[in-house]
C-alpha cells in the first residue's frame, strides 16, 4: 500500500524520529496542528507501512559492547539453498546489527557489535562451522564518527 506524504506528514515523522515518546499533544504542538488529525496521520502511515515498530536506542557501550566489526564475506557459494542457510545463521545471532548484500568484490558486510576481539572471534568460529564461506575480512571500527537512525525527510 502506497502512501502519499504531504508536508504535514513529513513534520510529523521528523518529530517522531527525533523521540517517538513524544505525546500527541506535545507532535501537534511542534507541527503546527491539534491532536486528532495528527493521531490520524500517524494511525495512516502506521498502516500504510511508513512507520514500523517503535523502539528505544541503547549506548552499546554502556552495555559492555566495546567493539565494532565490520566483516567482509565472500563467497564461492550463490546458490538459494546457501543463501537461505546463511540467513537463518546470520539471523540466529543477535551480535549481528546489520546485514547487506552487496554488488561488487564481496558478496556481504555485516555489522557485528560484541564485548571485545576474543567474542569477535567467538562469533567467528561459529559463523564459519555454520556456513562455509570463501573469505572473511574483519574490520575493527576504531571511532564511530557518526551513527543515526533518521532518514533525510
Amino acid at each position: 500500500m502506497s502512501v502519499a506524504l504531504d508536508e504535514m506528514d513529513r513534520k510529523i515523522l521528523a518529530q517522531l524520529q527525533q523521540d517517538a515518546s513524544q505525546s500527541l499533544d506535545e507532535i501537534a504542538r511542534k507541527v503546527g496542528s491539534s491532536k486528532t488529525p495528527v493521531w490520524n496521520r500517524i494511525r495512516k502511515m502506521r498502516e500504510g507501512g511508513v512507520i514500523g515498530r517503535q523502539t528505544v536506542i541503547l549506548d552499546p557501550e554502556a552495555l559492555g559492547l566495546e567493539a565494532c566489526f565490520f566483516v567482509l564475506i565472500r563467497t564461492s557459494e550463490h546458490d538459494a539453498a546457501w543463501q537461505e542457510k546463511f540467513l537463518h545463521a546470520l539471523l540466529g545471532r543477535p551480535e549481528v546489527l546489520e546485514a547487506h548484500r552487496l554488488a561488487g568484490d564481496i558478496d556481504y558486510i555485516l555489522k557485528v557489535r560484541v564485548r571485545n576481539a576474543r567474542a569477535y572471534d567467538q562469533f567467528y568460529q561459529a559463523l564459519i562451522a555454520e556456513v562455509k564461506v570463501h573469505n572473511v575480512t574483519a574490520l575493527l571500527s576504531m571511532e564511530e564518527i557518526k551513527s543515526t537512525t533518521l532518514l533525510p525527510l
